[in-house]
């Protein structure tokens, strides 16, 4: 049996629990001074404090009183695409706005254009190295999504490095198609027909492969409108592929109203979520999956992540790593942005970055607390609580990442 024991934590910080928490729950942290943890077989058996059980053979390791969390979920990541867009910095400088870009080629089509052209290895070589800087901030699952193929072979083909990194990496990733990112430029006159091709041929290959747990839409002006999002995730629902939605990321077009209505597990952005929005994600039991690097990276207003708690949303919060609107992997600076432009606690930011994260992709049995039965995955902070890896910003204050009992 391999065993691994975390003595000396001078702070174990966790929520509790398999399921999101909202409203003041989401700051109900359990904090334990001077504490140690005991994994067996990749699996977390004890936790504790005081002195640590005998533990005969196993790998011992000092957290030097400092803190220690579970390890962090990112749930919302574009993992896989191909080239960048540092060539778009300019014309967002110069006023050019989202979709001004967008509508002239660039944005997300530029990147589809240079994704079709990447190899399936290419693709992987790129998406490694980012769970390597991914995994050295603290996180140790995550979302990734497809959306940048926007056709049938590319699409499949980017699930398919996903697959595969899921299976050799040591980052657990959950799989998101998102075939209904953009409409194509050569479908830009016949938007039905794509509508068609996500929903009768593409559903059903992802389906058939089993390389995808939920399917994701991203229903905006000039994407997707209410009803082809409807359509899409009823499609992939029946398919056995749970929903997700970008919604009122730049307009209120009723996205986050409609994620409710087909009980989205996460809607995403919800920059500009209108009441109405909040109350239908109440109803749905849907998290507000919130991503605050990208307000910060575009210079756009922040979601109102309080109205999200007073109603009762969970609230999770990811990177959005992608490469044209947040190319950012520092699930670091999410926690920092939390505290100071959501105004949550550092307990309320320590949920939305594990337990709730977790949630939002289906895997708060697995990972996001340190209890017996979860998965052993932990952070040792190179900090002495909570509220200093809170306060600092702009150094990477991990000291040991531990995946399933391991240390990487």
């Amino acid at each position: 049996m391999r065993k691994l024991l975390i003595q000396n934590i001078g702070t174990l910080a966790t929520p509790l629990g398999s399921s999101a928490r909202g409203g003041e729950a989401q700051g109900a942290v359990r904090m334990t001074k001077n504490a140690w943890v005991l994994a067996e077989d990749g699996v977390i058996a004890q936790a504790g404090e005081g002195t640590p059980p005998a533990a005969a053979d196993a790998q011992v390791l000092d957290a030097g009183g400092n803190l220690v969390t579970p390890g962090l979920v990112d749930a919302h990541t574009h993992l896989i695409f191909g080239g960048w867009r540092q060539n778009e910095l300019g014309l967002k400088l110069h006023g050019k706005s989202y979709l001004e870009i967008q509508n002239a080629g660039g944005g997300i089509q530029s990147t589809t254009n240079a994704t079709r052209l990447a190899s399936v290895e290419e693709l992987a070589r790129k998406a490694e190295r980012a769970l390597d800087e991914m995994m050295s901030f603290g996180t140790t699952t995550c979302e990734a999504k497809s959306g940048y193929g926007l056709a049938t072979e590319h699409e499949l083909k980017a699930l398919q490095v996903i697959r595969d990194l899921d299976r050799r990496h040591p980052m657990d990733i959950v799989a998101t198609f998102m075939g209904a990112h953009l409409v194509p430029a050569e479908y830009k006159e016949r938007r039905e027909e794509y509508v068609r091709l996500v929903c009768e041929e593409m559903l059903p290959l992802v389906r058939e492969q089993g390389i995808a747990k939920f399917c994701d839409v991203f229903c905006e002006a000039d994407t997707f409108t209410v009803e082809e999002s409807r359509r899409i995730l009823e499609a992939g629902k029946r398919y056995g592929l749970t929903p997700k939605i970008h919604a009122d990321e730049i307009e209120a077009i009723g996205g986050s109203q409609l994620a409710g209505e087909v009980e989205a597990i996460s809607a995403e952005h919800l920059i500009v979520c209108p009441q109405e929005g909040i109350d239908s994600m109440a109803k749905g039991g849907t998290v507000a999956c919130l991503l605050p690097a990208t307000s910060f990276y575009l210079g756009a207003d922040f979601a109102p992540a309080k109205q999200f708690q007073q109603a009762g949303v969970p609230v999770a919060m990811a990177t959005d790593f992608n490469p044209g609107s947040c190319p950012c992997l520092n699930i670091q600076l999410v926690i920092n942005l939390g505290c100071l432009k959501y105004r949550f606690t550092p307990e309320e930011v320590l949920t939305a970055v594990t337990l709730n994260a977790a949630a939002a992709i289906g895997m708060a049995d697995k990972v996001g607390t340190v209890e017996p039965g979860k998965q052993a995955d932990l952070v040792l902070w190179d900090a002495p609580d909570l509220d200093y890896i809170c306060y600092r910003m702009g150094s990477n204050l991990v000291r040991q990442v531990i995946k399933k009992g391991s240390p990487v």
